[in-house]
């Protein structure tokens, strides 16, 4: 079992200056807690996220931890050229001495990709710029004419420390989704109730032991949830009462401001996201039963928890990651602080 961080940025309350600081100072001590990896939303025009380039704050995060590995969940494909792409995945890799954790998609929202003109062409262009940048890591040059980009001999300078790539994410929201991601041998992470996520895990654990990865140790099976650690219930709830109504307002403002449903059914409230799982905020007992029952229904052998997010104060964070390291990690790994699998 492996605990992780996910984190959409989204706005707090704070001048963005300050928001950036304390946001790297709270993945510095993700690093010395002894998570797995932090993971980083790319979102456009919207509250919901404030690291439009994600490269750019992960160089960052690249030099400030030491173990922790890292990486976008995910780069908007569709929105990018593959070559650039590329030339940052290489870069990150570099600088962190081989901790990037590469995640890929197309793009949840309509919305943001019209801000680029990407419309109904998105899917094509998204793999297209996948099968891209793949060829280009794994080996070094370009030759390729397609709908949207053509390249001749080009020879890339730039290749990445892991070879033949950092390892791949993808974001699955329903089971059939789940034999392309086998097939290409990638890892996984998921939203929804714990009942929904082990149909999921269940399946792809089925397409694994199918395809051709059959015989390699599973990859990182994993879902989300909103987690915050406090002294009592009482103190965690209302805390993250008020930072779930923050976040879920960002996560809405662009559907809302467009007359959109969004395509995701997270409750509107924190008490309807407690009672589905989706978050978990208590004293250190509370949140280690819950995560327990949790993680047992769910399947999955990893955990991204959202530790930041809304208004919650940075100290609560801190908190949070504090008590998760010294009380809570240690019960679903055998003791210490490290969550190696």
């Amino acid at each position: 079992m492996r605990f992780s961080v996910f984190d959409h940025m989204d706005r707090g309350g704070m001048p963005l200056a300050q928001q950036y600081q304390e946001r790297l100072q709270l993945i510095e001590a993700y690093d010395r807690a002894g998570f797995h990896a932090y993971h980083l939303a790319e979102h456009h025009g919207t509250p919901l996220g404030l690291a439009s380039a994600p490269s750019v704050f992960l160089a960052a995060v690249s030099q400030r931890t030491r173990r922790l590995r890292f990486g976008p969940l995910v780069y908007t494909l569709s929105l990018h050229h593959p070559l650039r792409v590329v030339e940052e995945i290489c870069m990150l890799d570099h600088l962190s001495g081989g901790r990037l954790e590469l995640g890929i998609g197309k793009g949840v929202s309509p919305i943001e990709l019209g801000f680029f003109g990407v419309g109904l062409e998105a899917q094509q262009k998204y793999e297209e710029c996948l099968a891209l940048i793949l060829e280009g890591l794994e080996h070094g040059r370009l030759n390729f004419s397609g709908a949207f980009f053509t390249f001749k001999d080009v020879e890339l300078e730039l290749r990445p420390l892991q070879r033949p790539r950092p390892p791949l994410w993808y974001g699955v929201g329903k089971a059939e989704t789940t034999p392309w991601a086998a097939q290409m041998g990638m890892n996984i992470v998921t939203n929804g109730p714990a009942t929904d996520v082990a149909r999921i895990v269940e399946r792809f654990k089925a397409e694994w032991a199918a395809g051709p990865h059959a015989g390699k140790p599973l990859p990182h099976v994993g879902m989300s949830r909103h987690v915050v650690v406090a002294d009592t219930d009482a103190e965690a709830i209302a805390l993250a009462t008020s930072a779930y109504h923050e976040w879920f307002t960002s996560l809405l403002h662009l559907w809302r401001k467009n007359g959109l449903q969004i395509p995701l059914s997270f409750p509107d409230n924190f008490a309807g996201a407690a009672a589905m799982g989706l978050s978990i905020a208590g004293s250190v007992s509370t949140v280690r039963d819950r995560l327990r029952e949790e993680l047992r229904t769910s399947g999955v052998n990893y955990l991204l928890c959202r530790i930041a997010f809304g208004n919650l104060p940075f100290e609560q964070s801190l908190q949070t990651v504090r008590l998760m390291q010294d009380e809570i990690i240690p019960a679903f790994v055998g003791g210490g602080t490290s969550v190696a699998a």
